[in-house]
């Protein structure tokens, strides 16, 4: 089951490696990717069925070590072999492979074809070829020198066992969800905002059998979305809420997704400093994981039932902005007092969360770029996760299974008297520099069903790399924590 994005709703798209499976390899290909370990600094050439007679020799001449992530060309009888580092043998681990065949791939653009073998495993090398590879090219106009290098795409035959074939398939639809998140976070805001966004999730999400409804906003105003209604007026681009059911036959389990999708976060009334502002088309990188993580289950076939709440919405200021101090009334009735309209992530998705739970799921993820505090408590690269302890604290160790960093963090019992408003149910801030992504967490727990077991997911840092790529990291949008879910969602079905 594959789908296409049409152009008129995503005119650019990320590039990656083309790859296909075989049992042999092709005697006509161009480069042979090889993988070699360091021992004591030297470097050594693992068994694998594709090293060529005096690969060793040629990298030793050239001062190879094998340690992770370095890459050597050397040509040996004639062939170009590339080799990439995987470190210590003793400890290569899935991961270890995924950010070093990430390493290699991107720098596989110009080389016309390669083959690689799947003796450290076929998933971590698929998902590294494809992730690592993926570069978002954006709106430049095309080079007319043919200077740029960086096109012409490579076909890597990866090959392997018969019965790898199906891990090689699996491995290319997670990779493929990853690389569609990765699209939409890149994407500028001014062609990719909630009406357009809704279109696009509705099109591909019914291309892979997938229920869709959309909410416009006069549908939100019926029903009592102000949430999301309180977060989108202050924009001329109206906000949308968005479902999409995957209902398998058999399954005995439900899981409810919910991702934050602000496609432009400029704080609002209470507004971000201009510095790094642009950054903000990436606030809808928590709807963009869940929707590619319900792609991925509906093309997985996984035996467990996924509906998926989106809430997009653009945070603008204008005279018709929600104000600091504004009262408004969710999903279900709970009242929010606004007091930092910059906090506003967690206002549609208290509306989303309350719909969700409605249906009474047995699980729900969500995930969303909430907190700057998350960054300060974590880091760049480890998400936070708090929720039902169990829940979380097995959500948190898929993630670090996947490469996905993540860490469990608690909900603090001194935030519950912070929580409270003199004027509404509960407050959307409170106004302290301490434990802001735990209080973040405590407020969206409000709306959670009591017998649902849940997590929160805050990516503010993983879900964007504004730094160089890394391993198989690009620069800008991650995916992240895409993978994590849908570990997740495997785990439950293979549970049932």
């Amino acid at each position: 089951m594959t789908f296409s994005v049409p152009e008129s709703l995503l005119p650019v798209r990320g590039d990656s490696v083309s790859l296909n499976f075989s049992t042999s390899a092709p005697s006509d290909t161009a480069a042979l990717l090889l993988p070699v370990t360091s021992d004591d600094s030297k470097v050594e050439v693992p068994v694998t069925s594709l090293a060529p007679k005096g690969a060793l020799e040629a990298l030793e001449t050239v001062g190879a070590k094998g340690t992770a992530g370095e890459i050597t060309r050397v040509v040996v009888d004639g062939k170009l072999v590339i080799a990439f580092g995987l470190g210590n043998a003793d400890e290569i681990d899935d991961e270890t492979v995924r950010r070093a065949v990430g390493s290699l791939a991107r720098t596989l653009y110009g080389t016309e074809s390669a083959v690689i073998s799947t003796e450290f495993g076929v998933t971590p090398v698929v998902e590294g070829l494809l992730l690592g590879a993926y570069k978002y090219k954006g709106f430049k106009a095309p080079c007319q020198c043919g200077c740029d290098g960086e096109h012409g795409l490579t076909d890597v035959t990866v090959v392997g066992k018969d019965d790898e074939k199906e891990a090689f398939d699996q491995a290319v639809i997670l990779a493929e969800s990853v690389m569609l998140a990765r699209d939409l976070v890149n994407t500028p805001s001014n062609h990719l905002y909630p009406a357009v966004y809704a279109e696009l999730i509705e099109n591909v999400g019914k291309q892979v059998g997938l229920e869709v409804d959309v909410f416009d906003e006069k549908q939100l105003e019926e029903q009592g979305f102000g949430g999301i209604l309180a977060v989108g007026k202050g924009s001329a681009r109206a906000p949308r809420l968005v479902h999409l059911k995957w209902t398998p036959s058999a399954s005995k389990s439900s899981v409810a997704l919910v991702g934050k999708g602000i496609t432009f976060d400029t704080g609002g009334i209470s507004l971000k400093p201009g510095a790094k502002m642009e950054d903000m088309i990436s606030d809808m990188g928590g709807s963009a994981a869940q929707f590619g993580a319900i792609v991925a289950a509906a093309r997985l076939n996984l035996d467990v039932a996924v509906d998926a709440w989106l809430p997009l919405a653009e945070n603008m200021p204008s005279g018709t902005a929600t104000r600091p101090g504004d009262v408004i009334r969710h999903y279900g009735g709970i009242t929010s007092e606004v007091l930092n309209t910059d906090a506003e992530g967690r206002l549609v998705l208290a509306d989303a969360i309350a719909r969700a739970a409605e249906d009474n799921p047995d699980f729900m993820i969500e995930t969303s770029t909430l907190t700057g505090a998350q960054l300060v408590a974590l880091g760049n690269r480890t998400a936070g996760v708090m929720g039902s302890d169990e829940f979380r604290d097995r959500v948190a160790a898929l993630g670090r299974e996947v490469g996905e960093q993540a860490w469990a963090m608690p909900l603090l019992e001194e935030q519950e008297e912070e929580l409270k408003s003199p004027v509404a149910d509960i407050r959307n801030v409170h106004n302290a520099r301490t434990g802001g992504m735990l209080f973040a967490g405590l407020y969206l727990s409000r709306f959670v069903g009591e017998d649902t077991e849940w997590v929160h997911i805050d990516v503010a840092g993983p879900a964007w790399n504004g730094g160089s790529p890394r391993g198989y990291t690009p620069k800008r949008a991650t995916g992240a924590p895409l993978r994590t879910i849908v570990a997740t969602l495997r785990s439950i079905a293979e549970a049932n």
